[in-house]
């Protein structure tokens, strides 16, 4: 056997079990028949990243959501983004876990597509009912328009979640510059999870105020687990700087639901639905 065969052999022993028992690519996965006509604004196919060998543990799951660029009825379209973060938690070591991305669709009965609480609530009752979750670590995080997203869902039911990361995202219904109506609920319900949001200083997408302002508003509300990491060369693409930082996978997957229950204040109206960005 030649030396370099002998050390190549040796690098292959000792990989990360998380490097070795990951699928490449994802699973295409449809909501059930009788979910579908639920969903206002979801395509009923979404994304799902697992280990390649089956197993009876019950593993993390991370939700991400996309931004605006990738709405519409092509779920390969967004792929990208979540193929980072499965090969980030392999590169890191944060395995075996699983990954689910659905796909906003661009638009629904003459309404422009958004993500909405009510949707996401649905294809979450889907993921438990069919994966093997550990309830007390799912994680949301998201991107633009998908931080938008992970900051109202986890507004409106902080209960699910051990953690959310929104990146580059908005706090308001109707685009990056506003601000919901909600705010206030938001913050108090906020205050519940650990938050660690990431923006960028050069951002002219999204102001990054946006996520100072609502990070303030959660510590002032009494959040003891929320902090906000701020970019300063960076525009609104940040999130390829973040999604390939180890300190996003290890805060992340550090964190772990209380088992007691969360008691929310319920946000009234339309703020719970999530604008373009």
């Amino acid at each position: 056997m030649k030396p370099s065969f002998r050390v190549l052999l040796s690098s292959l022993l000792i990989l990360p079990a998380a490097l070795v028992a990951q699928n490449d690519a994802p699973v295409v996965h449809t909501l059930a028949p009788a979910l579908q006509p639920k969903v206002q604004f979801l395509n009923p196919e979404y994304l799902v990243y697992a280990p390649s060998e089956s197993s009876n543990a019950k593993l993390p799951l991370l939700i991400f959501l996309h931004g605006a660029g990738g709405v519409g009825q092509d779920i390969q379209q967004i792929k990208g983004r979540p193929s980072d973060i499965w090969r980030g938690i392999a590169k890191f070591a944060k395995g075996p876990s699983i990954v689910v991305a659905p796909q906003c669709l661009k638009s629904a009965k003459g309404e422009r597509g958004i993500w909405t609480a009510e949707d996401l609530n649905l294809l979450l009752e889907q993921l438990k009912a069919t994966l093997p979750v550990d309830e007390r670590r799912i994680y949301l995080t998201g991107i633009s328009m998908g931080g938008y997203g992970t900051w109202a869902w986890a507004a409106h039911d902080p209960q699910h979640f051990a953690a959310i990361a929104p990146i580059v995202g908005g706090i308001g219904r109707e685009g990056p510059k506003d601000v919901t109506p909600d705010f206030d609920q938001w913050a108090r319900n906020l205050a519940m999870l650990p938050v660690y949001a990431f923006v960028g200083a050069l951002d002219k997408t999204v102001p990054p105020e946006r996520s100072e302002r609502m990070i303030a508003a959660i510590k002032k509300a009494g959040g003891k687990e929320a902090k906000l990491k701020v970019y300063p060369d960076e525009a609104h693409g940040a999130g390829r700087v973040v999604v390939a930082d180890a300190e996003y996978y290890d805060w992340i997957f550090a964190q772990k639901r209380a088992p007691s229950p969360r008691t929310m204040v319920p946000a009234e109206g339309p703020g719970t639905k999530q604008g373009n960005h």
